[in-house]
């Protein structure tokens, strides 16, 4: 496959890093692997809020929000900030933004008045159907030049290293018996 003048300086970083680090005795293909998904992640999130978000004023966090209550329905807020991978207070920050949108409303649980359910509005049921297939059109074109089997394949390398980082003693992810379905 070509290279691009992106994939070259990608590149040239590696071969940076290991100029500057090569008498230490690391896992360069561990670090280099690691590294790239950073990379990744960050400009594919960079460019969809740049995208495909910012004309719904909505930040990644805001529409993860409204994916995860999309797909699995009202939730009370401490499984919500564990799906969406945040920290409960900065989840607090994100609900409230979208609440003043008129994207989601909180309530308060009868029995336990301290527990708080979040669910979508019309508005942002409505927001996230229409806006999701554009979303996916956008996912697509980050995967491009990818086969669907290396589509596959990517994506199962990435559920090991994701396995892996939740395995790990301090980590603050729910387990699959607490939380079952899949996170996006």
């Amino acid at each position: 496959m070509p290279t691009s003048p992106e994939d070259d300086r990608l590149l040239d970083a590696e071969r940076d890093i290991r100029a500057r680090l090569g008498d230490q005795p690391l896992d360069f293909d561990s670090l280099h692997a690691i590294s790239n998904i950073y990379r990744a992640a960050t400009a594919v999130r960079r460019r969809a809020e740049r995208e495909v978000l910012a004309e719904h004023s909505l930040s990644w966090g805001g529409f993860t929000i409204l994916w995860v209550l999309w797909v699995w329905g009202e939730m009370e807020t401490a499984r919500l900030a564990a799906e969406c991978d945040t920290a409960k207070g900065t989840l607090t920050g994100m609900v409230s933004t979208l609440e003043r949108q008129g994207l989601v409303a909180r309530e308060r649980v009868e029995s336990d008045r301290r527990r708080v359910t979040v669910a979508l509005t019309p508005a942002g049921l409505a927001l996230i159907t229409d806006l999701f297939p554009a979303f996916n059109d956008y996912e697509a074109e980050m995967a491009a030049g990818l086969t669907r089997a290396e589509k596959n394949e990517l994506a199962r390398l990435l559920r090991v290293v994701t396995r892996n980082a939740g395995e790990s003693p301090d980590a603050t992810a729910t387990t699959a018996a607490e939380s079952p379905e899949p996170r996006r």
